[in-house]
């Protein structure tokens, strides 16, 4: 993922986990093993914005590949999210978290060790891939551990310490990066995932499945999706650069718009046992909330990336300044979201989910007065700030809505889709940023405004697609019953 921040309707996958076992001996240690293990895939995804300029340094890189140095992880996450929580519920949710955290730290490992570009890109593939398996498994063990109010506040928990994993992240890569080297980044991974392990056969029970089905796993919706999202964001990535436009660049858009056809059609035609069942799009609330998810976490996604890499490039920032600097939108975010969230339970999510986007449309605006001699605390902060409370206002209802707007069987599987589409919005946006990433000095700074100008019309679409979405629902609706 792009940001440094959770994806907050990652929640809804605990909340949508089966009734059927109890898995937990030791309530405390599970909470703190599903804790540990998520941690990987936040902690990775908020440092790596804080090193790319040093990698690109390292392998005498450019735009394209500084791009795939995050989407090298982002498109297996996205694409197989879904995949990843059948598999837990199909062989195993123990089994399946171990296996993802063991690819997580081989993956960390494969990058710290990295002899060149390649390597990297195949190790950031392998940590996606793990990712994709540890955190819905991780979710539904915690989903399914705690009941009631207990489950409340175990979520809540594990909300706060991702937020403080992501945090923490930047400001801590940034220093290794600057006394240690990047590839130090990599490897904060190693202890993090090392005491996931042994907790998770400390803590969990072997093998328990949320499923009494045998339904045949999606294999092929998987395939076409990953195919898909990797030809359009290959053809992005390319026509973004500096020799626009070419027939690669048309021919690989072209290719994924074609498999992304022919997901739909298998989709369709599997019907219930699909990945993602058709049902799901038969609501004009969730159809909304799901396009509101990508345009914000898309605009979010580019900025985190830019902003790290302005501020180190133009403005001279050590890496460890740079990370510092992102500090308080993690911070403002988990301070404000409770606050959120109970808004949104008395007057309703609509309110909220309109006005957060336009918050955070704002900040962008406030983006332009940044270049390379921009004062923190009169230009850089109050940007910050008010994204991050913008953001907060979206993020904090938006479980709610999606959960809301599926019956109680689809909980778990419009979750899911909403976290997905969330690292698809981030990873459609890195491809679209090469032209800001390939410059230098004032053609830096134009074009990063360029981006913040787009970013903030993106967010205000978002805010009209939620706006859309929910101008037939009901306040603090109830659709699961």
């Amino acid at each position: 993922m792009t940001a440094s921040t959770t994806i907050h309707c990652d929640r809804g996958l605990a909340y949508g986990a089966g009734e059927a076992n109890q898995i937990a001996a030791r309530p405390r240690l599970v909470l703190t093993t599903c804790i540990l293990a998520s941690s990987l895939a936040f902690v990775d995804g908020s440092v790596i914005n804080v090193g790319l300029p040093a990698i690109a340094h390292s392998f005498a890189a450019g735009a394209a590949e500084l791009q795939w140095a995050i989407n090298a992880y982002l498109l297996p996450l996205s694409a197989l999210l879904l995949l990843g929580g059948a598999l837990g519920d199909r062989f195993g949710l123990r089994r399946l978290l171990v296996i993802g955290i063991g690819l997580f730290v081989s993956g960390s490992i494969g990058c710290a060790a990295a002899l060149g570009l390649s390597s990297l890109l195949a190790a950031r593939a392998l940590q996606g891939v793990g990712a994709a398996m540890l955190l819905p498994s991780s979710l539904a063990i915690l989903g399914a551990s705690f009941r009631g109010e207990a489950r409340g506040h175990a979520v809540g928990t594990w909300a706060a310490a991702s937020a403080m994993a992501g945090a923490i992240g930047p400001a801590l890569g940034g220093w290794l990066i600057d006394t240690v080297g990047w590839r130090a980044i990599f490897l904060i991974n190693l202890p993090l995932g090392g005491a996931a392990l042994a907790l998770a056969f400390v803590a969990l029970r072997k093998d328990i499945t949320t499923s009494n089905t045998r339904a045949p796993l999606d294999v092929l919706g998987a395939a076409l999706a990953t195919a898909a999202l990797g030809g359009l964001v290959w053809g992005l990535t390319l026509g973004s650069g500096p020799r626009g436009w070419t027939m690669p660049a048309i021919g690989s858009v072209v290719a994924g718009a074609a498999f992304l056809v022919a997901f739909v059609a298998v989709e369709i035609a599997k019907g219930d046992l699909a990945m993602t069942p058709p049902a799901l799009f038969g609501s004009r609330t969730l159809i909304g909330l799901n396009l509101m998810t990508i345009l914000l976490y898309g605009a979010l996604g580019a900025f985190l990336v830019l902003l790290p890499y302005l501020l180190i490039e133009a403005g001279h920032y050590q890496a460890k300044s740079a990370g510092a600097a992102l500090l308080p939108f993690p911070v403002v975010m988990a301070s404000a979201s409770p606050l959120m969230g109970r808004l949104a339970g008395r007057f309703g999510s609509r309110g909220l989910l309109t006005a957060g986007p336009i918050i955070v449309a704002a900040g962008f605006i406030l983006a332009l007065r940044l270049d390379e001699r921009a004062d923190y605390w009169t230009q850089l902060l109050p940007c910050i700030l008010v994204m991050s409370i913008g953001m907060a206002g979206a993020a904090a209802p938006l479980t709610t809505a999606v959960l809301s707007s599926v019956n109680e069987q689809y909980i778990g599987l419009a979750s899911g889709l909403n976290s997905a589409l969330a690292r698809a919005g981030g990873l459609v946006a890195t491809a679209l940023i090469g032209g800001v990433l390939a410059a230098h000095g004032a053609l830096l700074i134009a074009r990063f405004h360029q981006a913040m100008v787009v970013a903030a019309a993106v967010a205000l679409l978002a805010g009209l697609c939620a706006f859309w979405a929910l101008s037939s629902w009901q306040e603090v609706p109830d659709h699961r019953h």
